[in-house]
């Protein structure tokens, strides 16, 4: 029988964390079993799980120090891999809760295909959790789509979820490949995170899993939307919130690490040679940096220099 090691980090929001272990109880799996590693990730207070969420296969890792979501989730995936010696990984946000199917669709998307490296299911916004509250009526609440795959625009910069804000009317019914997997929720054969290595810690925390995804694809693994598994995340739960200073401090510094990082295998210009190619593009990185610091807010003024200066890993400021 096949075996799940399900990987949740946990930093504060002990109610989110609760109701997420809550869903993942009624899940079903018939053709494999699951284990379930919660890593207590520098938490002030001790993460304690009530009687009803405790059993076997279910361990707390407690780290005293915040360990970001890049190495808490490396610390979980070493504790799975040595304990549980799991076929498939996932990785899962603590602010989520899930489908009773979701799982049984996500692992049947990679067994269903030997090239695949990484699986993300369909993701909405918890309800009263969207960016634009206002803009949905109550019948649509829990249907607004987060993630439906994700795309990276190389030319601007930046990498963005398909479909976000978006009403699910069935516009992304279809399995296809996405240019990188979320960490929100992500299903990774044992055998491709041990070929390719995990998460790079240098980020601490946001596009590491893209980084990850391009890490998987480079070793000739597709990525997978599957369409059929359904989460719902309450977005930046542990993060202050999207736009909050310390989600815009690591999403600047760490978009222009990721980019400088990868120049050299992105698409190159067709006019050009790849030399000149990527000589065009490390100016268009450098353009975006002098205008974060000359028009950018105090988080992205400062994730801005940090990443001139090497300064990568936990920003202790926020």
């Amino acid at each position: 029988m096949l075996h799940v090691s399900i990987i949740i980090v946990h930093y504060t929001g002990e109610s989110d964390t609760l109701e997420c272990l809550q869903s993942l109880k009624k899940i079903k799996h018939s053709h494999f079993s699951i284990s379930i590693v919660i890593v207590d990730n520098g938490s002030k207070e001790t993460l304690q799980l009530p009687k009803k969420l405790l059993s076997s296969n279910v361990s707390v890792l407690r780290s005293d120090t915040n360990l970001g979501f890049t190495n808490g989730n490396n610390l979980g995936i070493k504790h799975a891999i040595e304990n549980y010696s799991p076929d498939y990984l996932l990785l899962l946000n603590n602010d989520t809760t899930v489908d009773v199917q979701f799982l049984n669709e996500l692992v049947k998307s990679a067994e269903n295909n030997s090239s695949v490296g990484a699986v993300s299911p369909l993701i909405y916004f918890s309800p009263r959790r969207e960016f634009h509250k206002g803009s949905y009526t109550l019948d649509q609440l829990g249907n607004v789509i987060w993630y439906a795959g994700g795309s990276i625009d190389w030319n601007n910069l930046d990498c963005f979820h398909r479909g976000v804000d978006e009403v699910d009317r069935g516009q992304f019914n279809t399995q296809t490949e996405s240019e990188f997997a979320t960490g929100c929720c992500v299903l990774i054969p044992r055998k491709v995170a041990e070929s390719v290595g995990l998460l790079d810690t240098r980020y601490f925390l946001y596009l590491e899993d893209v980084d990850w995804s391009i890490r998987i694809k480079n070793a000739g693994y597709k990525l997978l939307f599957c369409p059929n598994a359904h989460v719902w995340h309450k977005n930046a739960g542990s993060s202050g919130g999207a736009g909050s200073g310390l989600h815009q401090y690591y999403q600047t510094r760490n978009r222009l690490f990721f980019f400088v990082k990868n120049a050299d295998i992105k698409p190159v210009y067709s006019q050009f040679g790849s030399s000149v190619a990527y000589i065009h593009y490390l100016l268009l990185i450098w353009k975006f940096a002098i205008l974060k610091v000359i028009t950018g807010n105090s988080p992205e003024q400062k994730g801005t220099i940090d990443w001139f200066i090497g300064k990568m890993g936990k920003e202790t400021m926020f």
